[in-house]
């Protein structure tokens, strides 16, 4: 399930980079902009008509051969992983990333810059709750082919561990952790991508890697360097002078870890588990990790995580007391019987609400709704969750007897089960962003029998009556 946790945090200011792209070798100015509540991360091509956004969402990525990329409606963005990863460090849950090329600068191939422009930038709070989903029980994922997999299981934390081998003596087996994200801009982010020379060389020959060098790719040297690829490595890098040092690295690059192939490993897959779209309050444990194997994780746990939110049938007692009964509800409502469709109001804060309605044969609408089979309409469950939200709503004015709660829009609505004679039906809405100006998104779900019946996305706006 997911719960409440903190405040959300956006940046205070804009910032921008320029710089590369790794694969594209595009000049490229980014900018990080400040985004509302509930935004999430999303990128925006400025580059292109319309300045399409994408949102980065595990559902979005189409390639994941040499980065993480993310496509929709035929605009693409490439090599999301470490500026979604800086975010993530961060704790930064909103913001907006401007491009004018489709991918990012590769910078020195960490997420270093990238945390110090955001932090530049200032961290600012914002008022809704974040949300992060809690682990419950041990999730998985594995590739057969490649052996790749990763764990995800119950933690007080979000933390990563990684495991690297890739069946070389020149890199050998590592490991990397973090226990807190607060670990994430010292330990990890200024750990840079890397390569194996065979890969560069394939890389090179295919044209995938305009943007690379010695400054922003660690390359160990896995086989022997003939003169000949000495002379390509040189043009491609334009260096004068090429080397291998004897950790197995080609020269003009220093390690900033010794285990700095498994920390950037441990980079990428906060950045690609970001696609995710909520924070993880549990421990990943990811053994021979890449993004293949990232973002197919990441697309199991957005599902499980929907199927989760959608199905939790709220806990409540319905022999307690209620918060209001049907004469309060009435205080309050200006509906009356038979079109008052909501019994008790069992729970009630300033940002859900949770109500209930014994659904009876004696119920009017079964007269002439399938009178031989009874079937509670549709219309009528998302009418009941639109009047239970209105007790939200009006709850934050001091006279509520004095306003009307008036439908505004009603969006991605569903039907799940039929709900019959004998059911007692559970509605819970919450509220999808800060009441503002008397109108009020929610999302609304009702349950009966353990299960989602129908859900909703609400607009209502309350309005003062005149007095004549």
């Amino acid at each position: 399930m997911s719960e409440a946790r903190a405040q959300q945090c956006t940046i205070a200011k804009e910032v921008t980079l320029t710089g590369v792209g790794l694969h594209t070798g595009a000049n490229v100015t980014m900018t990080f902009k400040p985004a509302k509540e509930n935004h999430g991360y999303k990128f925006q091509r400025v580059d292109l008509e319309g300045a399409p956004i994408i949102d980065a969402d595990a559902s979005l990525v189409t390639n994941t051969q040499r980065g993480t990329n993310l496509e929709k409606n035929g605009v693409t963005v490439q090599t999301t992983e470490h500026v979604l990863a800086a975010c993530v460090g961060l704790q930064i849950d909103n913001i907006l990333i401007e491009l004018d090329a489709s991918e990012p600068p590769i910078m020195d191939g960490s997420s270093k810059f990238f945390v110090e422009a955001l932090e530049k930038a200032g961290i600012e709070l914002q008022e809704e709750c974040r949300n992060e989903y809690v682990v419950k029980e041990v999730i998985s994922y594995t590739d057969e082919e490649s052996g790749s997999e990763i764990i995800l299981m119950p933690s007080d934390e979000y933390q990563i561990t990684t495991m690297v081998d890739f069946g070389t003596k020149v890199l050998g087996t590592q490991n990397a952790s973090i226990k807190h994200l607060s670990e994430f801009k010292k330990e990890i982010s200024d750990s840079r991508t890397f390569s194996f020379l065979h890969e560069i060389e394939m890389l090179l020959e295919h044209g995938l890697i305009k943007g690379g060098d010695l400054n922003n790719a660690i390359v160990y040297v896995d086989k022997p360097l003939s003169p000949e690829t000495m002379d390509k490595l040189r043009v491609a890098f334009n260096k004068d002078h090429i080397a291998v040092k004897p950790n197995g690295i080609l020269d003009n690059l220093t390690l900033h870890h010794p285990n700095e192939a498994a920390r950037h490993k441990l980079l990428d897959v906060i950045g690609d588990l970001a696609l995710i779209g909520t924070r993880i309050k549990g421990k990943v444990i990811a053994n021979k990790p890449g993004h293949y194997v990232n973002t197919q994780f990441a697309k199991k746990l957005q599902k499980i995580i929907k199927a989760e939110r959608r199905n939790h049938v709220p806990v409540v007692d319905l022999h307690a007391p209620p918060v209001k009964d049907v004469n309060q509800i009435m205080e309050m409502l200006p509906h009356r019987p038979p079109f008052l469709l909501v019994d008790k109001i069992l729970e009630l804060t300033d940002k859900s609400v949770i109500g209930m309605k014994n659904v009876t044969m004696n119920e009017p609408f079964f007269v002439g709704h399938f009178p031989g089979a009874p079937v509670m309409p549709g219309v009528l469950q998302i009418e009941a969750m639109a009047q239970t939200g209105g007790i939200l709503v009006l709850s934050t004015v001091p006279d509520p007897e004095n306003y009307l709660t008036y439908l505004l829009k009603i969006d991605n609505v569903r039907y799940k089960q039929q709900v019959v004679p004998g059911d007692t039906l559970i509605f819970k809405l919450d509220l999808m962003s800060p009441i503002r100006r008397g109108i009020c998104q929610m999302q609304g779900r009702a349950y009966a029998n353990g299960k989602l019946v129908s859900e909703a996305e609400i607009m209502a706006q309350i309005v003062k009556v005149k007095n004549n």
